[in-house]
């Protein structure tokens, strides 16, 4: 099923029925992903009165509570409220939804003892394209993306240069394979965090991240239509589907 979009004057054909899904879910029943040294989330059916609601235990429906930690269960995104003292919503700034996309492939950089995105190489993947988001797939580029504890690992980050890079370029949605923009342990510093968001300067309130992601490896480097679908909770952070079409040449 084909579909054509409107998008800044140009009209784009997508298949619809080709979407590719780079979200990882919460998934308890397997080896779940996790960072920042939180327990394994939980899913469970509600017990009232010593009942557990469930349709196994004799129960009309299953009635389950999750609890989850958005920023290390699950692909997520956040807004700036995530660094702020002010409370700022995700789901309150981010009031569009499609984008367009390139999706690029880096193999990090060793420098000072850490792996990290430089400036120039993403220079090089995105030369002269005007884009709204980045899709950042890192190598090695393993299936066990999905299930990684990446607690006390110290992975790769983004370096400061190359965010305010790509704030510079006008990319508003990043969007990365990893837990985080940042170092594991940089002292609450934040860096790349801090200078994506201009929390310096005119702050981007319009401006997300989204962490722990993972894009197959038969998914190409190039232009792509995002679909960026975010659950409604009112909090800095929250689970998200980004969701790629192929745009038809």
């Amino acid at each position: 099923m084909k579909a054509i979009v409107e998008y800044n004057s140009r009209k784009i054909t997508v298949n619809i029925s080709k979407p590719i899904d780079i979200s990882i879910p919460v998934n308890p029943k397997k080896q779940n992903v996790n960072a920042w040294y939180t327990k394994a989330p939980e899913i469970s059916a509600e017990t009232q009165e010593g009942y557990e609601i469930s349709v196994a235990n004799g129960a009309v429906v299953n009635f389950n509570n999750i609890h989850f930690n958005p920023h290390s269960h699950i692909t997520h995104t956040e807004c700036v409220g995530h660094i702020t003292k002010e409370l700022h919503s995700v789901n309150k700034n981010l009031k569009y939804f499609i984008f367009l996309a390139e999706v690029v492939t880096i193999a990090p950089l060793f420098h000072n003892g850490d792996f990290l995105i430089g400036v120039k190489q993403l220079k090089t993947a995105l030369k002269n394209k005007k884009r709204d988001a980045i899709v950042i797939r890192t190598l090695p580029n393993l299936e066990d993306k999905k299930s990684t504890d990446y607690s006390n690992t110290n992975p790769t980050y983004l370096s400061e240069k190359a965010a305010v890079y790509l704030r510079e370029k006008g990319i508003k949605h990043l969007l990365i394979d990893l837990p985080s923009v940042d170092k594991e342990k940089d002292d609450g510093r934040l860096l790349s965090h801090n200078a994506f968001w201009n929390t310096a300067g005119k702050v981007r309130m319009d401006a997300t991240i989204t962490e722990l992601i993972y894009v197959p490896n038969d998914v190409e480097d190039g232009e792509y239509l995002l679909n960026l679908m975010i659950a409604p909770f009112e909090n800095d952070a929250t689970p998200s589907k980004p969701v790629l079409y192929e745009i038809e040449k």
